[in-house]
C-alpha cells in the first residue's frame, strides 16, 4: 500500500512540475495591463515556413548536436542559426514551432558556459510605448525562463525589452507587424 501511495505521489508531483513549466507568468505583474488577444481572430503571425523552414519537415524541428570547431550559426539547417522566436498578437507564450529553437540554444549554452546571451523582446507598433515595453519584457522573460527550465544558468542570460523601438519590418499591415512580434537571441562577445 505504501509503494502504491509513493508511486501515485511521484506521478502527481511530476505532473505538477510539468504543468508549472508550461504555465506563463501573469501579465499584470509587468505593471502595465496587457491583454492576451491571440484568439481574437487576428492573424497569428509569420508563416512558419518563412522563419523556421518547413514546419512539417521533422529535420527542421530536430535539435542537432553542435560539433566542436564549427560555427553552428552559419549552417541554415541548424536550429542555432535561427535567432528569433515569434509570438502571436498581444501574446508572450512561446509557440510550439519555436520550442526546438529554444532547446537548441539551451544545449549550446550549457555546453559553452563562457557564452552569454541577451534576449531582446520586441513588439509591433500598436499600443502605447509603456504597454509595448511591458509586453516586450514579458516575451524576453518567457524565453529566459524556458532556457532556465532547460538548465541554462541565470548568469549566462539577460532579458531586456526594446518594445516597438527596433522594428525589423516597416509598414502598417499584418505581415510587418508579425515580423516585429519577437524575441531575438543576441550572443555577447
Amino acid at each position: 500500500m505504501t509503494n502504491q501511495f509513493t508511486r501515485r505521489a511521484t506521478v502527481a508531483i511530476v505532473a505538477l512540475v510539468l504543468t508549472a513549466c508550461g504555465s506563463s507568468v501573469k501579465l499584470e505583474e509587468a505593471g502595465a495591463p496587457i491583454e492576451n488577444r491571440a484568439g481574437s481572430g487576428a492573424n497569428k503571425g509569420p508563416s512558419s515556413s518563412s522563419q523556421t523552414g518547413s514546419a512539417n519537415n521533422p529535420s527542421d524541428r530536430a535539435v542537432q548536436t553542435v560539433t566542436v570547431g564549427t560555427d553552428p550559426s552559419t549552417d541554415p539547417n541548424n536550429p542555432l542559426s535561427k535567432r528569433s522566436i515569434f509570438f502571436d498578437y498581444d501574446s508572450y507564450e512561446i509557440r510550439q514551432e519555436f520550442r526546438a529553437v529554444v532547446e537548441a540554444h539551451a544545449k549550446y549554452l550549457q555546453s559553452n558556459r563562457d557564452k552569454r546571451v541577451l534576449i531582446a523582446g520586441n513588439t509591433d507598433e500598436r499600443g502605447s510605448r509603456e504597454y509595448n515595453l511591458a509586453l516586450g519584457q514579458k516575451r524576453s522573460e518567457a524565453v529566459r525562463r524556458a532556457l532556465a527550465a532547460l538548465g541554462v544558468p541565470e548568469t549566462q542570460m539577460e532579458a531586456v525589452s526594446y518594445g516597438e523601438e527596433k522594428p525589423r519590418a516597416t509598414g502598417a499591415e499584418e505581415s510587418g507587424w508579425a515580423e516585429n512580434r519577437r524575441a531575438d537571441l543576441e550572443y555577447l562577445k
